[in-house]
């Protein structure tokens, strides 16, 4: 494969010679794309550019989306967390964004860490990765997933507050909605709250419900008049169904889902971003000796199994699916990881990708914009050596990516 062109420019560049996947889960056919002033305008076969990316026998897909990462965080070793300097995560997050932008990822959707800067930085071009949906913090409610409080009396929390993202503990719905607007204030694109607890959180159980029917309700309803939505991580089966009645868009995570809970998301046509990768993730870094609770480990250990049954029951009954990876947890640069998990869990090869990119970009309100090889959709690109149908090599087959026209990675071998 070949290209020389680094930026967007008037001409029209044709991607040629060989397949294009495009991302609504029918299979690759032959046939060119052509990309125009960061657009694509055309695809089909027999097309002409005034420069050619030449495929030979590679596949062009839609620049995948990851719904669920955490861009300032990187890894879960709590001493590490305490012993770093609070400015070190905003270095770390350009590391991030790079890491996750190579491995063919053009727009996440960050479910809490990152603020206002980093979107900016990234659209100024200070720095380089997908573009970022932000939730600013997490919230959750006194003794919930979110609340660092540890038994010793220190105070942990996930993401420390700072001007830019505010505290994200919130009770009550009037504690709610005024978070909520201190979120859409600091730059939120959608809301992010908790209504169960977690695997991370040393004091509360991924089973147990947070936040009242009430106070989830506030949250939503301030989202839409925000003209926005929120995402519920909620892990345990009545807090799942708590954030479906009260008409949250996502459910993350969904471990503890049962017949009722997927027919409920069947019925309001809730997704579900399953971050399959997460809990492994816990025990990958365990057993590399990474300083983590041992009760930590061991609720990791305890959902990783019924995770994957209550995300094949979802997968089975048709509950709309977007890939998340809470890539954070884990390393940042193996999101596509997550595709083969999902179809492990029963998805096709083709449904599995197209969870990461048409699919997601529908959950993400972006399906107008991006998530499909289509014309006039903004030319984010990913190409990869031969075909996709061998997910498991997908990550090590990248060349490029493009970004609205323009080539932010290049792979290919010289």
């Amino acid at each position: 494969m070949t290209a020389s062109i680094s930026e967007t420019t008037d001409k029209r560049v044709l991607f040629t010679g060989g397949k294009v996947f495009d991302g609504t889960g029918s299979d690759p056919e032959d046939a060119d794309v052509v990309v125009q002033h960061g657009v694509i305008v055309d695809v089909g076969t027999g097309l002409d550019g005034d420069e050619a990316v030449e495929l030979n026998g590679g596949t062009v897909l839609p620049g995948f989306f990851d719904c669920h990462v955490h861009l300032t965080s990187s890894g879960v070793d709590l001493m590490k967390r305490l012993t770093t300097p609070f400015s070190y995560q905003f270095y770390e997050a350009m590391a991030n964004l790079r890491a996750t932008l190579q491995t063919g990822v053009t727009t996440v959707r960050d479910a809490g860490g990152s603020d206002l800067g980093i979107k900016q930085a990234l659209a100024d071009g200070l720095i380089e990765g997908p573009r970022v949906l932000l939730s600013i913090n997490i919230i959750g409610q006194t003794g919930g997933h979110t609340d660092g409080w540890f038994a010793s009396g220190n105070d942990v929390p996930l993401s420390q507050p700072h001007p830019g993202r505010p505290p994200g503990i919130a009770d009550g719905p009037a504690g709610m909605r005024q978070v909520v607007r201190r979120m859409f204030r600091a730059g939120a694109d959608q809301i992010k709250i908790c209504t169960t607890g977690g695997v991370l959180s040393p004091r509360d159980d991924p089973r147990h419900t947070q936040f009242t029917p009430e106070e989830i309700q506030v949250a939503v309803a301030e989202a839409r008049a925000h003209d926005s939505y929120v995402l519920a991580h909620a892990q345990g089966t009545n807090g799942i169904k708590n954030a479906v009645r009260a008409g949250v868009r996502s459910i993350e995570h969904g471990i503890y889902l049962d017949s009722e809970a997927i027919s409920m998301m069947l019925e309001r046509g809730t997704w579900l971003v399953p971050t399959l990768a997460a809990p492994r993730a816990v025990l990958t870094a365990a057993d590399a000796g990474v300083n983590i609770p041992t009760v930590v480990v061991e609720k990791a250990r305890a959902v990783s199994q019924v995770h994957l049954e209550s995300v094949r029951m979802a997968i089975d009954a048709g509950v709309h699916i977007a890939l998340g990876t809470d890539s954070g947890v884990g390393p940042h640069g193996r999101n596509l990881e997550e595709l083969v998990l999902l179809q492990e869990c029963g998805m096709t090869a083709n449904q599995a990708l197209a969870a990461g990119t048409s699919s997601a970009a529908a959950l993400c309100g972006l399906n107008d914009l991006v998530g499909r090889v289509a014309p006039g959709l903004v030319a984010d690109l990913v190409v990869v050596d031969g075909g996709v149908d061998e997910l498991a090599t997908l990550p090590g087959r990248i060349r490029q990516v493009w970004q609205g026209g323009r080539l932010s990675v290049d792979q290919t071998p010289r």
